[in-house]
């Protein structure tokens, strides 16, 4: 076990995804922390941490690790939360429950947020999509004065907003 610090990570100068997820020994949960496994290294290799969040302990996550077979590829941290600070932070706490909802944060390497997205507790996210998301915030660190359309991925053509292509995003995008 090991403290995860935002400030350690934000003086690394690494992006961070924090995973937010209800809770240890449920159902959705374990099949998302599988599939964000699968592109950890991806995530590692553009110069992103991973941190997936609930509300259970360090001793709850250690016991799900070992039993829930759909984890046994999860090499990321996972932050225990239990008094639920963390999760009030992000706005993803449910007081009826005491559990996090589904909250994805991409933090630049400034330590400023970039994208967030929250579900509800039955509808599980896509780390496909969640990769994709990570290279296009990482190209527009590049390049911020381009924007990336919908479903763009890596070598796609961006935009460059401006008066010129109000009304002509069409054309802009051929």
């Amino acid at each position: 076990f090991s403290k995860i610090s935002l400030d350690d990570i934000k003086a690394k100068r690494q992006w961070l995804i924090l995973f937010f997820y209800p809770a240890d020994f449920t159902f959705v949960c374990p099949t998302e922390l599988d599939d964000l496994a699968k592109v950890y290294d991806d995530l590692k290799s553009m110069g992103c941490e991973v941190v997936s969040v609930s509300t259970d302990t360090k001793f709850s996550h250690l016991a799900w690790h070992r039993e829930e077979l759909l984890l046994k590829d999860v090499k990321y941290p996972m932050g225990a939360d239990p008094t639920g600070k963390v999760s009030r932070l992000f706005g993803v706490y449910d007081e009826n429950t005491g559990l996090a909802l589904r909250g994805t944060f991409i933090i630049n390497p400034e330590g400023k947020l970039v994208a967030s997205e929250i579900n509800f507790y039955n509808v599980g996210r896509n780390a496909e999509e969640l990769l994709r998301k990570m290279k296009a915030n990482i190209y527009l660190s590049t390049h911020p004065d381009e924007a990336c359309p919908a479903r763009w991925t890596t070598g796609q053509k961006t935009l460059k907003p401006s008066a010129k292509i109000v009304g002509k995003v069409y054309e802009a995008l051929k």
